[in-house]
């Protein structure tokens, strides 16, 4: 279903409650009166689709507009719900942005849509530029008045907004940062020099099989305990869980010096871990990790590239019997 002209008055109150419009002196304001449309949208009428430039910007009168994103699965993610008197999209309009939702009629609805039909900002450059750079300035104090507005918003609600990332980049399973906070925050955290320590429990595929993947899982949170305990010690760094089973961590501020002792220490309190007891036949499990450490930029100065070679290291130590604890380095010894 399509929009369609409707016919009506445009109301000039109803435009001048548009921000975009605030700064117009009376004369440019009518010129904005007389260039806009008055839309009628049926029940499950489309306003305006993703990715289509959002070349107007509309007040609602009458009725309701419903703003969603629809799933690959065909459900939908309502987003907003507009009222009448509310404006819809000046601020994709004030950006000449592209919409990333849908917009549609929740019930039978009238807007008015400036500019009208047919036309778009750009078709009054020549005919009225003052209109269109008051228009613009108007933009411009808008978005920059929403973006303090969302600053604002975000300092009064620190601890929230932290609990929010905490959450978001929380591995349920351990506690653990996931890898994503770490690709995420890469080039905030990053100081000279900084340690990555990655480990992988060697034969915890047999511990699962053999116990359960419950076993499994404690063991994953016991590690993740010792993980944790490091970086309280260390008063900095994050204690990371990347793919499966392997965990690490992340120091910032950490000479190779400290790394190594670090890495030695964890590979010991793993070792040292409380083994499972003997089930019947079953035999005692008694653990052991495999790990490697890097330092950059001390052993590499590309960081992808060090943290690829790291984890390859990892994979294949602990292939060949792991119970090791290997710097990883891109240096040539006599550097």
């Amino acid at each position: 279903m399509q929009k369609e002209p409707a016919c009506g008055i445009v109301d000039p109150e109803a435009i001048k409650k548009i921000s975009l419009f605030s700064l117009l002196p009376d004369e440019e304001l009518q010129f904005v009166i007389d260039h806009s449309s008055v839309l009628q949208l049926r029940r499950g009428g489309r306003l305006f689709s993703e990715n289509q430039k959002a070349h107007h910007v509309y007040t609602l009168t009458e009725g309701v507009i419903r703003v969603y994103r629809t799933r690959s699965d065909g459900s939908a993610d309502e987003l907003a719900r507009f009222a009448a008197g509310d404006t819809i999209g000046d601020f994709d309009f004030a950006r000449q942005a592209s919409y990333d939702a849908r917009a549609e009629a929740a019930e039978d609805s009238m807007l008015l849509m400036f500019p009208g039909f047919g036309l778009t900002l750009e078709n009054f450059i020549y005919e009225a530029p003052q209109a269109v750079t008051r228009i613009l300035l108007s933009s411009i104090i808008m978005l920059s008045s929403r973006i303090t507005k969302t600053h604002q918003v975000i300092i009064d609600n620190l601890s929230w907004v932290q609990e929010l990332q905490r959450r978001a980049y929380e591995d349920s399973g351990t506690g653990l940062w996931k890898q994503s906070f770490l690709n995420d925050e890469i080039n905030r955290i990053l100081t000279q020099p900084s340690a990555l320590i990655m480990v992988k429990p060697d034969r915890f595929k047999a511990l699962n099989d053999s116990r359960g993947h419950a076993a499994g899982d404690e063991a994953m949170v016991r590690i993740a305990m010792i993980l944790k305990t490091f970086t309280r010690r260390t008063g900095r760094g994050w204690a990371l869980r990347f793919k499966s089973n392997e965990t690490g961590l992340f120091i910032n501020n950490c000479t190779a010096a400290t790394a190594k002792k670090i890495a030695q220490a964890l590979g010991n309190a793993i070792t040292n871990m409380k083994p499972v007891p003997a089930q019947g036949e079953i035999p005692a499990f008694n653990f052991s990790a495999t790990i490697t450490w890097t330092v950059w930029p001390d052993d590499g100065p590309v960081w992808d590239s060090l943290f690829q070679d790291t984890y390859t290291a990892l994979l294949m130590f602990w292939r060949s019997g792991g119970n090791k604890v290997v710097h990883c380095t891109r240096r040539k010894k006599n550097d």
